[in-house]
């Protein structure tokens, strides 16, 4: 008796070479998803959903009440710099799930707002909104289950961003999906010329984990197999704990990745170690993309997250890093992965940092188009000095 219910599983969606070793993504934007016959037929531009100077919880939430943009052509007829999208997606995760729900909880913690307010930095007093034309895109298309289909989907996604020249910030999901998502950065500025400085407590350069093809520990092999971002191209800051072993060490270093351990943070100070990936980012490729694990910090500051790592960095040194390397670098690409609300306080401590990773990486974007690129920039202002460089405030006590 036939059961053909005219279902189709699409085994052929994987691109020619998914299943072999090393595993590669395919090519080309063809097919994107992006656009669908919802917005068939309107002309291009940003979509407002919001009113005007509607605060963080009102409205409806996109990320810091940004416009909204749903094609590429929305993307290119407004001339947007930076395009906030979600990658939803957890199914290759082999820690604690729930990370497919972190770009809804990134957007939707947020006090604060954005878009129609004033969006000050007070460390910088730089307002990337006044800046910057800014847009969240939507999220990525998903195929639950099918992870050759969704990575294939997400590289011809983020590839349809980086297409019309605006930066994509990527809310994730697990890890793995820097490897569709750092590719499709590289199908557009050429193979070996794109660099990752990557924020993380594990490496992600496994060979291949225990029943996954493509799992959250190891996107970065996969960059480096498929020759889309070379070892040499890697500044990694922030390993800890006890994994990986030796072999994949050594594969590393045979690979000329550049590696800062935790260990190093601790004996010389997060700030020196700062500089040395400041520096080594400048010299390493054409192109940065930041791939930021939120695990990187301690759990006390991210305790939302599958694979939580004691030990790790402060909230604070994680911003002022990223901001500085879009400023001081200039970035074409950034993602925040790994954060599991499932996971998190009631504070929303880990989305609320991720959050303030994103808008920290928007302000260095803004001073880098602007010219604030001076080494660690803050405001005199901010510092307590007056325009000629004098105290501000009185000093009441003598020592």
């Amino acid at each position: 008796m036939s059961h053909d219910h005219g279902h189709d599983h699409h085994h052929d969606r994987a691109p020619e070479g998914f299943w072999q070793q090393p595993r590669r993504l395919g090519e080309g934007l063809e097919g994107h998803g992006a656009t669908d016959d919802y917005n068939e037929g309107r002309p291009p531009g940003l979509l407002f959903p919001n009113r005007k100077n509607e605060g963080g919880f009102s409205g409806i939430q996109t990320f810091a009440k940004l416009p909204v943009a749903l094609t590429p052509e929305d993307l290119r007829a407004a001339n947007v710099d930076v395009a906030v999208l979600g990658v939803p997606w957890d199914s290759t995760a082999t820690g604690r799930s729930g990370t497919n729900h972190g770009p809804l909880a990134i957007r939707a913690c947020d006090y604060k707002g954005g878009y129609g307010r004033p969006h000050f930095s007070l460390d910088t007093h730089v307002d990337a909104f006044e800046e910057l034309v800014m847009a969240d895109y939507g999220d990525a298309p998903i195929s639950v289950g099918n992870t050759a289909r969704t990575f294939e989907d997400v590289r011809k996604f983020v590839g349809t961003v980086v297409d019309t020249g605006a930066i994509p910030i990527i809310l994730g999901g697990d890890h793995s999906i820097t490897w569709p998502c750092a590719t499709a950065v590289a199908d557009h500025y050429g193979y070996g010329k794109v660099g990752i400085v990557h924020f993380d407590a594990h490496a992600d350069t496994g060979a291949d984990m225990p029943g996954s093809l493509a799992s959250h520990g190891t996107p970065m092999r996969h960059l480096i197999d498929s020759g889309a971002v070379p070892g040499k191209n890697f500044v990694q800051v922030g390993l800890r704990g006890y994994w990986p072993e030796q072999e994949t060490l050594d594969w590393m270093d045979d690979q000329k990745m550049r590696t800062h351990f935790m260990a190093e943070i601790i004996r010389d100070g997060f700030d020196k170690v700062l500089e040395r990936a400041v520096d080594e980012a400048l010299d390493q490729a054409d192109h940065l993309y930041i791939s930021l694990d939120i695990d990187v910090c301690d759990p006390a500051y991210a305790p939302g997250t599958g694979t939580p790592e004691p030990g790790g960095i402060t909230s604070n040194d994680i911003l002022r890093a990223v901001r500085r390397l879009a400023a001081e670098v200039g970035i074409v690409a950034m993602d925040v992965v790994e954060v599991s609300p499932p996971y998190d306080d009631r504070g929303q401590i880990t989305a609320l940092l991720a959050n303030r990773a994103i808008r920290e990486a928007m302000t260095g974007i803004a001073m880098h188009r602007t010219a604030v690129t001076e080494p660690d920039f803050l405001h005199p202002y901010a510092l307590g000095l007056d325009a000629d460089g004098n105290r501000r405030n009185k000093v009441f006590r003598r020592a």
